[in-house]
């Protein structure tokens, strides 16, 4: 193996049609990126997926409902395209090219209404 980590040390390579140059450097120097999140409250009357999604990342729920019937979202990596799909403690909610939102603790407030922790991934 000395010859492919002589390779690796110092070489041009190509990934498709781009050039890349390639240098071997010590795991210490490696930045380590922590995941960047958001913590929020919303408080909803209905635990549908188009409602607790649209708090979270901040948009419309019609806009939401565009993402969701386009194919663009996932509950716990499964694809969804039902706006009216009913989310649970736990659920991981993916929007491509949004980020990741996942739900935390679920609590019914005086007015029946839910009180929703969540958490956005960055």
């Amino acid at each position: 193996m000395p010859e492919l980590r002589e390779f690796l040390e110092m070489s041009l390579i190509q990934v498709r049609s781009v050039p890349v140059k390639t240098q071997q450097i010590d795991l210490s120097e490696l930045k380590k990126f922590e995941n960047l999140r958001k913590e929020l409250t919303t408080v909803e009357s209905y635990l549908r997926l188009d409602a607790i999604a649209s708090a979270g990342f901040g948009m419309s729920r019609s806009k939401m409902a565009e993402l969701i019937d386009g194919g663009d979202v996932r509950v716990n990596w499964k694809d969804i395209t039902q706006a009216s799909h009913q989310v649970k403690s736990g659920d991981l909610i993916a929007i491509r090219t949004k980020g990741r939102l996942e739900v935390g603790e679920i609590a019914v407030t005086k007015k029946e209404r839910y009180r929703v922790q969540l958490t956005r991934y960055i």
